[in-house]
């Protein structure tokens, strides 16, 4: 396991999961690649580093006890100019918990997500699917054991019903095929180095257009007795 990593998810233990930033930062030790962000935890501080993520913005609350992010209103997406910033920090830093805010840019493209469990028996497995607004209905997603080899990446893609999206349906440009097998391959190989350290990853939603496929919400959960939950705010 990589030094950093090993040293947040000992930090995290305690609170029997890893917030974005946090896991942010494993998926950059790991070579993975996400969208631009900042961490700001003052609200002079989201204003400056505003200006490199670049507007419009997804502004998003850090807090070690809102693990669904969305039930509590603490996701706002296209903030365009420093007064929609304001009003999205002072609400959120409202929330229990509240260590600031991530700022990231407002990517586009085809969403898939990309997860991974720690089974007793097999080890870690990688999930691979379409994602977006139809990920319940259709529950389009592939299977592999960890790590994937580029060919057991390519088959996953291939073995979806939607892989007609990833190349180009209807007019729609083709998804960066490559690149989307390197985070693939990239982030199985990082499951398996992780192994039972971890309990799951989810990557959703991670964005493909024709010039990149980037990650753009993470969250890593850590091992627990079943009988205990991470204390999660509730409005």
């Amino acid at each position: 396991m990589k030094p950093q990593t090993a040293a947040i998810l000992e930090n995290c233990a305690p609170t029997g999961w890893v917030v974005e930033p946090l896991a942010r930062q494993i998926l950059i030790e790991y070579g993975l690649p996400v969208t631009r962000w900042a961490w700001a935890r003052d609200l002079e501080n989201a204003l400056e580093a505003a200006a490199g993520v670049g507007y419009p913005l997804v502004v998003k609350v850090v807090s070690p006890r809102v693990v669904h992010k969305s039930d509590v209103g603490g996701v706002v997406v296209g903030v365009k100019d420093e007064q929609g910033l304001r009003e999205a920090y002072r609400r959120m830093a409202r929330l229990p918990g509240f260590d600031g805010v991530l700022l990231d840019e407002m990517a586009e493209g085809l969403e898939l997500i990309v997860g991974a469990k720690h089974d007793p028996q097999f080890g870690p497995v990688v999930l691979t699917g379409i994602g977006g607004t139809a990920v319940e209905i259709y529950q389009d997603a592939a299977i592999r054991m960890a790590p994937m080899s580029r060919d057991d990446a390519r088959s996953a893609l291939e073995s979806l019903r939607g892989r007609k999206l990833l190349e180009g349906f209807r007019g729609a440009p083709p998804v960066h095929r490559e690149s989307l097998i390197d985070l693939l391959v990239r982030f199985s190989e990082m499951a398996h180095d992780l192994g039972p350290a971890v309990d799951s990853i989810d990557l959703n939603p991670v964005f493909c257009s024709p010039e990149r496929c980037v990650i753009a919400d993470a969250r890593i959960m850590l091992p627990r007795d079943r009988d205990e939950e991470p204390e999660e705010a509730s409005l």
